[in-house]
């Protein structure tokens, strides 16, 4: 399966963690400090796997050997944490 990352994947990732994080934490991750096992695995299922996915992708898209920036991977990972950071925003104006 290839999974082409793009600026509009990266911003649903954003806005799929912002609106499950609170969840897991209400769930599993306040109680304890190390988080419980099911907090780290949700964790990575619902926030890293996606993020991974759909913001950096599985396939490499330029020659590391180049030594230069990779903007389109910069600009995902704006839209990713711009995305998470307006849903929060908005989340904490609306009182939900």
């Amino acid at each position: 399966m290839n999974i082409r990352p793009t600026l509009l994947t990266a911003a649903l990732a954003g806005v799929v963690a912002a609106l499950v994080w609170p969840v897991l934490w209400a769930q599993w991750g306040g109680a304890a400090v190390g988080g419980s096992f099911e907090f780290i695995i949700a964790t990575l299922l619902v926030i890293v796997l996606p993020a991974h996915a759909f913001v950096v992708g599985f396939t490499r898209t330029h020659d590391p050997s180049t030594r230069t920036i990779d903007s389109a991977l910069l600009k995902r990972i704006g839209a990713w944490l711009g995305s998470a950071a307006g849903v929060t925003a908005f989340r904490a104006l609306a009182g939900l």
